[in-house]
């Protein structure tokens, strides 16, 4: 894939973890989006769950920060994002992936209502919504996690799927 191609991709991703849409990537989009999936489950922040999925949030905060904040603002542009993300990802797209694991693995946790380790097709869905995918999008999404088709999604399919997220072509 050409390299522009490339950032094109990593560009529109940026929206994703821009949660309230000011133009920048910084703690507090990690602190709506956490509180979006604690509501979306009727999760108390306080509960075991919630405190897991705001201490995953800022591990992943930080460890995006590590990569693509360059000027140590304590926020990331867009510009920051493609430059770190194509820089960082295209060599090793796992590390990233590594990154987000807390935050994926306490995601899951919330969604996962009988706590055997995985979450249904329909609840990562949930997760996804109130991560701000369009419903339909978010259904579909969900859908192709579950590599087994055993209705059940699982961490290692989760954090695969990010790492492609973010490397392969749509």
């Amino acid at each position: 894939m050409a390299n522009s191609e490339y950032e094109r991709r990593i560009a529109a991703r940026f929206s994703g973890f821009d949660q309230d849409g000011n133009g920048y990537i910084d703690r507090e989009d990690f602190n709506v989006a956490t509180k979006a999936v604690l509501a979306e489950f009727g999760t108390a922040a306080r509960s075991d769950k919630g405190q897991a999925l705001y201490v995953g949030a800022e591990a992943f905060w930080q460890g995006m920060a590590g990569i693509a904040d360059r000027d140590g603002d304590q926020r990331i542009t867009r510009q920051e994002f493609v430059t770190g993300a194509v820089k960082r990802l295209r060599d090793n797209p796992d590390r990233f992936a590594e990154i987000a694991r807390p935050f994926l693995h306490a995601a899951l946790a919330v969604a996962d209502a009988d706590d055997d380790g995985a979450a249904t097709v329909d609840d990562t869905a949930r997760v996804l919504k109130a991560l701000g995918v369009p419903e339909e999008i978010a259904a579909a999404a969900a859908g192709t996690l579950d590599t087994d088709a055993d209705g059940r999604i699982g961490e290692v399919e989760v954090v695969t799927a990010f790492a492609r997220y973010f490397t392969v072509p749509e």
